[in-house]
């Protein structure tokens, strides 16, 4: 069975203390940008994708930055919207920066570590991983006419990097261009819900992937 993961790099979201949960866009680094991204890499109509993971990385504050993974095959009680997301990422947020590599449980299915995407990127790469960084300028993610199989294609493991309102810094860029494949869903810069959304889409229909 496949696995999907997505990684999304908040630049402003403090990676310790307190947010604020009625200024999600504003005070909180544009929080809510992160929580839409895990609710549409996460949920579907009735249910939750039990094969994808998200990876949050928290770069902003004066501290050293922070993940918070969030497994869908193991969540619960976590519900379908921005505010509830992002209450139990404020929960994460008060508690200390564990040691890096330890994984400490905040609530079913959501763990956090220490770490940025350098971590994440070679933990990844480790574990077999087919990475893929989203980025306007760049070749397509389909191949060729982006014809369908015929069957349902297993995908393996399989991981994407997002940033959020802002681009990839030019040191970011340097960073995934040597482990993953810099890939496009057209022209426009969407926003990166949206990318998910459209990605799942694409990996549900069993497009053929430009991973050359």
């Amino acid at each position: 069975m496949g696995q999907r993961r997505f990684a999304i790099i908040g630049h402003r979201v403090p990676a310790s203390g307190e947010i604020i949960l009625n200024d999600l866009a504003g005070g909180s680094g544009r929080l809510d940008v992160l929580c839409r991204a895990v609710n549409t890499a996460l949920f579907v109509s009735h249910g939750i994708r039990d094969d994808t993971h998200v990876t949050l990385h928290l770069m902003g504050g004066e501290g050293p930055p922070r993940r918070i993974w969030f497994d869908g095959g193991e969540m619960r009680g976590v519900r379908v919207d921005e505010r509830a997301i992002a209450g139990h990422i404020a929960k994460v947020l008060r508690e200390p920066i564990p040691v890096l590599g330890q994984w400490p449980t905040a609530s079913p299915g959501i763990r956090y570590s220490a770490g940025g995407l350098s971590q994440t990127l070679a933990d990844w790469q480790r574990e077999e991983v087919e990475l893929f960084a989203l980025a306007a300028d760049a070749p397509a993610l389909w191949s060729g006419d982006g014809r369908l199989e015929n069957e349902k294609r297993d995908y393996g493991r399989i991981g994407f990097f997002l940033s959020d309102d802002l681009p990839f810094t030019n040191e970011e860029n340097d960073l995934l261009s040597q482990y993953c494949a810099l890939r496009s869903l057209g022209d426009e810069w969407l926003q990166g819900h949206v990318v998910i959304a459209l990605v799942h889409q694409l990996l549900d229909l069993g497009v053929e992937l430009n991973d050359d």
